[in-house]
């Protein structure tokens, strides 16, 4: 892999010095990160000459390959050779990174090697410069690994919680084809589309429920803390209150007495819905729920149907093949339904056949997706045919998010305000009967 980014700078010249003093690892960490700007890393080597003699020593090179190449130019025949910075690498990053970082990381590292900087320097350059602490040692990490002949996609996928399976597939693609900075940037494209999908959904839930939350807490200020007060008032008054007053201490009553019994249900209400996520038969059947339900289900559609084709699109751009794509859009898929429906197409284009018949057998995906999916198979542009599938169906989930936030903040507010206007008449009813009893 390295070797295609090796053709397209200039020669890195490696020195070859057996007097060079030893340095320990952590010493080498510090001139790596503080002030070596090639990025070359000290090798220690046992080697024999073409006379059978055993040669010990030392030598820099900007990673493994070139130090073997070296040794080999000088007439050695290598048996160990090693990195002298071997604790820097191997060593997994500690705690979690964010997707935004790793978009960030992705779009500089294309940058860098855009530019003609080898990947060693520039996973070197990106780990000097990482302000937080979990980036920097994921890169260092990367680096170290690559020093030492490992492929990128290989030090990625020591990462499965920062690197998905989609990604590091990707990666192994762009190293197979000699593009892999062109594969970053698609990468860089995917994620900000999906996260642009991902923003529009929580956009567009996140006033609604502001209001529920606003108006729950007002319900329960008003249950557990105005109306009892009330109700103790109205009793030593020894009055007879209105109906609806009377239904709303009852409320009241029970709510502040059995409070408990709410909580143990939602307790338990919890404890289902999570016990049935971790069983298959479980989320296939909420998953089913959510794609049925009025509302939402087609929000869910659309937005499943966008990421499958960008998905599909930037895995067979890349030269991913058919199967193997399939298998890598069917884990990124969070929908239960559709992930078993690609994974029983994957079973029917064993035999050859496009991928309209196969999708088209389970009678999930829509008509409109598998008719735009014939025509670019036929015309042989299958890939612009995914892309705009992608296209049509963010623009319906932005089309339909906009109506549900249209019908569901008017409906939310009319709900809250008749629960919270039920309770403030109430009260009113009874202040007034008071007021009317006074005066008479």
């Amino acid at each position: 892999m390295n070797s295609v980014f090796r053709q397209r700078r200039p020669h890195v010249p490696v020195v070859f010095s057996p007097g060079y003093p030893e340095r320990t690892g952590l010493e080498f960490v510090r001139a790596g990160r503080y002030g070596v700007a090639d990025s070359m890393a000290s090798f220690q080597y046992k080697a024999r000459t073409r006379a059978g003699e055993l040669v010990n020593g030392s030598l820099d090179a900007d990673d493994r390959q070139l130090a073997l190449a070296e040794l080999g130019r000088r007439g050695f025949f290598p048996m160990e050779v090693t990195v002298v910075a071997e604790s820097h690498s191997l060593r997994p990053a500690r705690r979690s990174v964010s997707r935004r970082d790793v978009l960030m990381m992705t779009q500089q590292l294309s940058n860098l090697l855009r530019s003609g900087m080898s990947l060693t320097q520039a996973l070197d350059v990106l780990g000097r410069r990482a302000q937080q602490a979990p980036v920097r040692e994921l890169l260092g990490a990367l680096h170290g690994d690559v020093l030492q002949g490992a492929s990128l996609s290989d030090a990625m996928a020591k990462h499965p919680r920062v690197f998905p399976n989609f990604y590091v597939n990707l990666i192994k693609a762009g190293e197979a084809s000699g593009a892999l900075e062109q594969v970053l940037g698609r990468l860089r494209q995917h994620y900000e589309r999906i996260g642009d999908i991902r923003e529009k959904i929580i956009g567009a839930l996140l006033y609604p429920m502001i209001v529920v939350v606003a108006g729950i807490g007002v319900m329960i200020f008003f249950m557990t803390f105005m109306v009892p007060r009330f109700a103790q008032m109205f009793k030593e008054m020894r009055r007879t209150m209105p109906l609806p007053t009377r239904i709303l201490i009852g409320v009241s009553d029970m709510f502040t007495a059995y409070w408990w019994v709410l909580a143990i249900a939602a307790v338990f209400a919890v404890i289902w819905y999570q016990s049935t996520k971790r069983t298959e038969a479980g989320r296939l059947m909420l998953d089913r729920w959510r794609l049925k339900l009025p509302v939402l289900g087609p929000i869910v559609k659309a937005g499943a149907f966008a990421q499958f084709a960008r998905t599909l699109a930037t895995l067979l751009e890349n030269g991913v093949p058919v199967l193997t794509a399939l298998q890598i859009v069917e884990g990124t898929m969070t929908n239960c339904v559709i992930a078993n429906e690609l994974r029983e197409t994957r079973t029917r284009v064993t035999d050859g056949t496009s991928l309209t018949q196969p999708l088209a057998k389970g009678k999930v995906f829509p008509p409109l997706l598998l008719d735009m999916l014939a025509v670019g198979e036929e015309s042989g542009e299958v890939v612009p045919a995914l892309q705009n599938i992608g296209d049509t169906y963010e623009q319906e989930l932005g089309h339909r998010l906009r109506i549900f936030t249209t019908l569901l903040e008017p409906v939310i507010i009319l709900i809250m305000a008749l629960l919270v206007g039920s309770v403030v008449v109430s009260i009113l009813l009874a202040v007034f009967d008071l007021t009317s009893g006074i005066g008479k």
